[in-house]
């Protein structure tokens, strides 16, 4: 089993900074995928950014070039650092964890709410 724990969400203003943590404990070996997804009211999740034990990235289009992941294996953390935030990136995001395998196995964090303000 593996734990995620999230912090850093909140409101902010259009235009304005935040910076999401997550925190992974318990079963947390390589290789493995950390990242974030995000869901809106009545969307579905989606993909937000995710980053590879050999940091290898993925973006969605939507924050390319606005937000910047990053890990710390030794700490067995991930981060989020969102700049030039718009209001339709307001959702709940969800620090995610894959740990490669047969078969690949996926943990969830509780998720924590940005909220941008226009």
């Amino acid at each position: 089993q593996v734990q995620l724990v999230e912090s850093g969400g909140g409101l902010v203003q259009t235009g304005g900074s935040l910076r999401l943590s997550c925190a992974a404990s318990g079963r947390v070996v390589r290789p493995n995928s950390m990242g974030w997804y995000r869901q809106a009211p009545g969307q579905q999740r989606e993909l937000v950014a995710l980053m590879t034990s050999s940091s290898s990235t993925n973006y969605a289009d939507s924050v390319k070039g606005r937000f910047t992941i990053a890990r710390d294996n030794a700490k067995n953390m991930v981060y989020l650092q969102m700049s030039s935030l718009k209001p339709e990136d307001s959702a709940v995001y969800y620090c995610y964890f894959l740990r490669w395998g047969d078969p690949d196995t996926e943990y969830w964090g509780q998720g924590t709410q940005v909220t941008v303000s226009s």
